[in-house]
């Protein structure tokens, strides 16, 4: 086989390596986020869904940089070897320790289509996909944003880039404990509004670095702390049917991946890469505006089920 088969081969299995990471993931975070759920005392529920991000949100802080070592001093294809040990690990752990639950009845997919109907359903997931639509606008470009407007070198990026990642693990746990303590309602608003603020000033005042990178922390923390928030609200709007919440929110957070990116990379093309923050702010305050509907129509419905 010559060097081009070769690379043909090496991009069929990333291709489908990345594939499989991605929908095996995606599954094993609503399950594993709705066994939490399910396991949890009352009143715990969300700090139990913030443990769940937390896990995996310290699987990328560390496993990354990690794998980078790994290939370095050994070879690439011993961070396979590990990936498959460290799976074994869990499934053994999970067997052992997680007891067996009851499964979902299964829904139809028209039923399941049905809730995207339900207006504070429906203004609660757009909610979800204006916020990850500004957080990925940022987050996909962060590394030219800290070496163009920050002029930083690559060892302090990839410094600034772990302690961000420090920076998702608090927010992540963050979330949970004020969701449980405040409330969800308040906590959704308290982290839309500084991830719209944070961005606000970097995209006016990027510089000194003294001030840019701790707005870039705290954007991160805010960002973070919104995830199992409104994973938690989201269940609370369909406590019948958790899985699909969950699922379909992911579906959500997925496309505001992707829209954020693609405005960004246009963004970045055209104009200064610094507009990525304004952008990503008025992509909050869009979520923030949702937000607002879908709490007015929550005190509508809510009004109207207690006058009947």
């Amino acid at each position: 086989m010559n060097n081009t088969w070769k690379i043909y081969m090496l991009t069929l299995i990333s291709f489908l390596v990345g594939t499989s990471q991605f929908v095996i993931s995606g599954i094993l975070d609503e399950i594993a986020t709705s066994v939490g759920v399910s396991l949890s005392a009352a009143g715990r529920q969300a700090g139990a869904m913030s443990n769940v991000s937390l896990g995996f949100s310290a699987s990328l802080v560390f496993g990354v940089p990690i794998g980078r070592v790994v290939a370095a001093v050994y070879d690439w294809k011993v961070i396979f070897w590990g990936i498959g040990l460290f799976t074994l690990i869990g499934i053994f752990a999970v067997a052992k320790v997680i007891p067996s639950t009851k499964g979902e009845a299964s829904v139809p997919l028209g039923k399941q289509l049905a809730l995207l109907k339900t207006p504070k359903i429906a203004t609660a997931l757009g909610v979800t996909f204006f916020v990850f639509v500004g957080y990925s606008v940022v987050n996909t470009y962060i590394t030219p944003f800290l070496t163009s407007v920050m002029s930083l070198s690559g060892g302090v990026v990839s410094v600034i880039l772990f302690v961000l990642g420090i920076a998702s693990l608090i927010g992540s746990k963050l979330g949970g404990f004020l969701a449980d303590r405040n409330g969800t309602a308040r906590t959704l608003v308290i982290s839309m509004f500084v991830q719209a603020l944070s961005l606000a000033l970097l995209s006016i005042a990027p510089g000194p670095n003294f001030v840019g990178i701790p707005l870039l922390i705290l954007w991160t923390i805010a960002a973070w702390t919104f995830g199992p928030t409104q994973n938690f609200n989201l269940l609370s709007l369909a406590p019948e049917a958790p899985g699909i919440m969950l699922s379909i929110n992911s579906t959500f957070v997925q496309l505001g991946f992707a829209v954020g990116a693609g405005i960004g990379g246009v963004t970045v093309g055209r104009s200064s890469i610094l507009s990525i923050c304004w952008i990503g702010a008025v992509a909050v305050a869009a979520a923030v505006v949702v937000a607002s509907v879908s709490c007015g129509l929550t005190r509508t419905l809510s009004k109207r089920a207690a006058t009947e």
